[in-house]
């Protein structure tokens, strides 16, 4: 008896991905308002997509004891922060999901990678550009692109059937939100879509042992577009960073079954290209003269990478009733608590003076370490004074005006001392190993109060 298809309509969620049988306002997986959204689906009939996971071949259960351990195969794909991102190269049959605003440099990265790598066999499926604007960015970046192969498609079938007949090293598609499958009743990019866009790529990828690389949009709101489930899906989860009308761009690397997500890689947006930042220290330093208040170097540490950049205050009566609080890469309301304990603990009245901060080169901050440099950016605009740009801060602040120890102090005196800084403000319960700081002076305040002791002598 033949079994026929039959229509059902299921709710899902925008932000989780979770499937429910009828609408709700709240969504109860992960607490959203109005995600749900109504798609139809097709039950009862086998995809046309399952002949490739029958073809895998049967599998069982083994023991874990008998199972290999050897390393994985990686490729290398001629950049190195990218290599170094991904644990060593790409690893075969691994599927990489690629994320970030419009204009950050997500296609522009991946066209460089079959570029510098003219020995890789590549298919860049590209669904959102015709191949002549390919091949104008090509032409703009420079390099080989006698392996590089264009394909303009945008449903799934044929590109798997193309990717049968070219038998690529890698492939790169260009985005998961413009692919589509004749097995599911929708429009390219919703939620059912993109969940079985992913499925198909993913089990060619490990039954190939082919890697491919896929790109992806992300929303307003600064995390990846579509279903949660597609993060879940693929091994890989890398995203850019930093304002798109910088130069610099940040790589991170949010998920990684293959190697560490503790690893942060440094972008410069050039004319051709993207440029590899092998010490983004040095990019980030101040660039102006000597004697300016209002700014202090602040030693940061991004996942297992420490760099120092400058952190820019400044302080001036309120115009207006109310004061200000501007800040351009840091929490505002961290920088409100910040203001609020110096008033509170340390006798600072500010709260008639508006206060304008900016992390240099566009960066955003999330490491606490970086509330000493803060506090003094701000305090040197208050009283005009400028601080010696041979020192630098690595410290938190808590609200009782007390600075806290962070961690892994010694890569960051490490990293200030490899740069030629003089001295450093840590807090005074850090311990701090023998022969890390070398030239540099390790000077360990306890609050507020002693900072300004001694830093505004």
């Amino acid at each position: 008896m033949a079994v026929t298809s039959k229509d059902k309509t299921v709710w899902f969620c925008t932000s989780c991905g979770n499937e429910y049988p009828k609408w709700m306002g709240k969504c109860p997986s992960c607490g959203q308002w109005n995600t749900l959204v109504e798609k139809t689906v097709a039950t009862g009939k086998t995809p046309k997509n399952a002949v490739a996971s029958s073809n895998a071949g049967v599998t069982k259960p083994q023991p874990l004891s008998e199972v290999g351990s050897a390393q994985e195969d990686r490729i290398s794909l001629g950049n190195g922060e990218v290599d170094r991102l991904l644990g060593g190269g790409l690893v075969r049959g691994s599927l990489v999901l690629l994320g970030g605003e419009p204009g950050i440099g997500k296609s522009t990265l991946s066209l460089q990678i079959p570029l510098g790598c003219p020995t890789l066999k590549t298919l860049y499926v590209t669904g959102e550009e015709s191949p002549r604007q390919v091949k104008m960015r090509a032409d703009r970046l420079g390099g080989d692109s006698s392996g590089c192969y264009i394909y303009s498609e945008t449903q799934m079938e044929n590109v798997l059937s193309e990717i049968d007949k070219l038998s690529p090293d890698l492939v790169i598609v260009d985005s998961v939100q413009t692919m589509y499958s004749e097995a599911i009743e929708s429009s390219a990019g919703s939620v059912t879509q993109i969940k079985e866009i992913a499925s198909m790529l993913l089990r060619y990828a490990k039954s190939s042992g082919v890697p491919v690389i896929l790109i992806g949009h992300i929303t307003k709101d600064g995390y990846i577009a579509g279903p949660k489930v597609l993060e879940h899906i693929v091994d890989v989860v890398l995203q850019f960073e930093g304002d798109d009308r910088g130069a610099y761009r940040l790589l991170r690397g949010i998920k990684n079954r293959f190697g560490s997500t503790s690893e942060l890689a440094v972008f410069e947006m050039t004319g051709k290209g993207l440029r590899e930042v092998t010490n983004p220290s040095e990019m980030l330093l101040p660039m102006h003269e000597e004697g300016l208040s209002g700014t202090a170097i602040a030693a940061m540490l991004d996942g297992l990478r420490p760099f120092l950049f400058e952190v820019q205050a400044l302080v001036s009566s309120a115009a207006y009733g109310t004061a200000q609080r501007s800040s351009t890469g840091f929490d505002v309301r961290r920088l409100n608590m910040l203001l609020a304990v110096l008033e509170k603990r340390a006798g600072f009245k500010l709260n008639q003076k508006d206060v304008f901060l900016n992390m240099a080169g566009g960066l955003r901050v999330a490491d606490p370490a970086c509330d000493l440099a803060v506090v003094s950016a701000v305090l040197s605009s208050t009283f005009d004074f400028a601080i010696p740009s041979d020192v630098c801060f690595a410290g938190e602040v808590g609200l009782s005006g007390e600075i806290r120890p962070v961690s892994q102090a010694d890569r960051r005196i490490g990293e200030a001392s490899r740069l030629g800084f003089k001295k450093i403000y840590v807090s005074k319960y850090t311990a701090v190993h023998k022969g890390v700081s070398k030239d540099l002076e390790v000077v360990k305040v306890g609050d507020i109060p002693s900072l300004v002791r001694s830093v505004f002598k």
